[in-house]
């Protein structure tokens, strides 16, 4: 494929493994306020949905939610985050070699930029982002509306069409659709159907990404007219 000239990325899940922390607090809270859950149920039911979603899910579901709730249980789930969490393995690998590709890269999220300071902060890669961090909260647009891909690539200077974005979830795949940017969905747990549904290539592992984004066949370009000189 065609390499992208700019590659956003989605941050929890896909840059960082907060997904399970997140979805254990928010079952919590849910259950606390008279909706049982489990952390399997909030991760396969609201993955990659804005809080206030969640909360006017959860209260159509049967929850009895404080008018408080989503402040609550972010305070909640930044508690539980400034514990730790892991970086999606082959992340720091794939940053170095779009770095050594010369393609910009970003994040685009539903959300809040302070929750990605503690989430890339732990894990040393949120310097590698700086000034190149989009959150819904900031621009006030959220998967799965186009909006933050659109406004994260024209903060670039790159049309929507040259940009790729990296999702887990089918809300941020159907942003990037709508965006009219190609997507490719990361599966780490299962077959990925349903990013594959809203148009997402699916993968299943980072190490498999700098293929996908074309690296490797622009490095073996690269090294063609090299070889050549050397045969001659």
């Amino acid at each position: 494929m065609t390499r992208p000239k700019l590659v956003i990325f989605d941050c929890d899940g896909v840059l960082v493994d907060s997904e399970s922390a997140h979805s254990e607090v928010v079952a919590a809270s849910l259950t606390r306020y008279g909706l049982p859950m489990t952390p399997e149920d909030c991760m396969s039911r609201f993955v990659g949905n804005r809080m206030a979603t969640i909360g006017e899910a959860a209260t159509v579901m049967g929850a009895a939610l404080p008018d408080d709730w989503v402040r609550e249980v972010y305070t909640e789930i930044f508690v539980k985050l400034r514990e730790g969490v892991p970086i999606i393995p082959g992340i720091p690998a794939l940053l170095d070699e779009l770095d050594a590709a010369g393609i910009p890269y970003c994040v685009g999220s539903n959300g809040s930029e302070d929750k990605m300071g503690i989430t890339l902060g732990h894990i040393g890669i949120h310097d590698r982002f700086a000034g190149r961090i989009f959150s819904a909260y900031t621009l006030n647009t959220w998967k799965p509306e186009p909006g933050l891909y659109l406004h994260a690539a024209q903060a670039l200077g790159v049309a929507a069409a040259d940009s790729v974005v990296v999702e887990d979830s089918v809300t941020g795949a159907t942003a990037a659709q709508r965006a009219g940017m190609r997507c490719f969905g990361y599966a780490p747990h299962d077959d990925g159907a349903g990013l594959a549904a809203v148009g997402a290539t699916v993968f299943h592992d980072m190490a498999a990404l700098p293929d996908l984004l074309g690296l490797a066949e622009a490095d073996m370009r690269d090294e063609a007219p090299a070889q050549s000189l050397r045969s001659a």
